[in-house]
């Protein structure tokens, strides 16, 4: 059994409060609102957020930070990318050297383009940072529905320390040494469920949803492997499995904001509506600037960012997908019976 801490009591930080504890480990976890705090403690359950999953009378919770991180044996963040820095910072002079910090969010600070696990490490220079990641929607597993995600880490001994901690009957756990590739893959995965939300809002049908996925990957691949990630990573769960599961399931706040935007609302109606963090309006500026610094075409990202922030229609944006240049799907594979007109 290890001692837990959870730096988050969102929807995902209680479906993992869940896992963790029926796996037979002591959680506590740390919200930063007293109120919410005091709601868990009392329903057992988060009304608002990941309704009808009971908390099992063992968890702790807390809005004292270093309750749930001193003596811990790993601490998981699972706070809004956009908070990960900030809360980073409050940690720090509470982690001792080498403690296992576990971030299971997903995301790119927009003003450093760092992903999550960077900035956690350039804040914690102390820590031993993992990443947990892969199709694992809360609701799903908060109810115990079986999944599979994958644990990256520096070391082959972290890696499989918390896939041991993690994996259950119901939820599989993998190892990798790719950090870079499994975060870029589940930071930008989420803009392209953005696009697949806004096709399902215009009406378009599965074979539009579908061409979305393919050629999203296609994109996620062309810049996470120039930015150092394997390629396998891209083709396994933390790529195409997560973008499959973001795009297409009812539980996607991204896919979910998407469909908003393609009704007619604006990005913030959207995002109000949702009344949940929408991570991809947050990567969609990093992963544009990534693809210029990079020099890596992503049309797909490019419109993403001009129907959220430039106030192009939904209608024309997948218009311009359609219409760009002819090209072979796969520029790199010859054809055997070319003939060359020269001579």
């Amino acid at each position: 059994m290890a001692k837990v801490g959870i730096m988050g009591a969102g929807s995902w930080g209680t479906a993992i409060s869940w896992l963790l504890t029926n796996n037979g480990h002591e959680v506590t976890v740390w919200s930063i609102d007293a109120r919410e705090v005091e709601m868990l403690d009392q329903e057992r359950e988060h009304k608002t957020k990941l309704p009808g999953v009971r908390r099992q009378d063992t968890i702790r919770f807390t809005n004292v930070i270093d309750q749930a991180i001193q003596g811990r044996d790993f601490v998981v963040l699972a706070v809004p990318s956009p908070f990960t820095r900030s809360t980073a910072q409050k940690m720090r002079p509470y982690v001792s050297d080498r403690q296992i910090l576990v971030n299971v969010a997903k995301g790119i600070e927009e003003t450093t383009l760092m992903t999550l696990s960077e900035q956690i490490e350039e804040e914690i220079p102390q820590a031993d940072v993992a990443v947990l990641s892969g199709p694992s929607h809360a609701e799903e597993v908060g109810k115990g529905l079986p999944t599979t995600c994958v644990v990256g880490a520096r070391t082959r001994k972290t890696a499989e320390y918390l896939q041991k901690a993690f994996m259950s009957e119901v939820f599989r756990v993998y190892t990798s040494p790719d950090i870079r590739g499994i975060e870029l893959g589940g930071s930008l995965k989420n803009v392209i469920a953005l696009a697949a939300g806004i096709a399902d809002g215009l009406g378009y049908g599965d074979n539009t949803k579908a061409a979305l996925i393919t050629r999203g990957i296609a994109e996620i691949a062309r810049l996470g492997v120039r930015m150092g990630g394997k390629i396998e990573t891209f083709t396994g769960l933390t790529g195409i499995g997560d973008l499959i599961v973001t795009c297409a399931s009812v539980h996607s706040r991204n896919r979910r904001a998407g469909y908003l935007i393609g009704q007619g609302r604006t990005m913030q109606e959207a995002m109000d509506e949702v009344k949940m963090v929408v991570e991809g309006v947050y990567s969609a500026k990093a992963a544009k600037r990534l693809a210029l610094q990079y020099q890596v075409s992503m049309p797909i990202v490019e419109q993403v960012n001009a129907v959220l922030f430039e106030g192009k229609s939904a209608a024309e944006a997948v218009k311009e997908l359609m219409l760009r240049d002819r090209k072979d799907e796969h520029g790199a594979l010859p054809w055997d019976n070319e003939v060359s007109d020269t001579k």
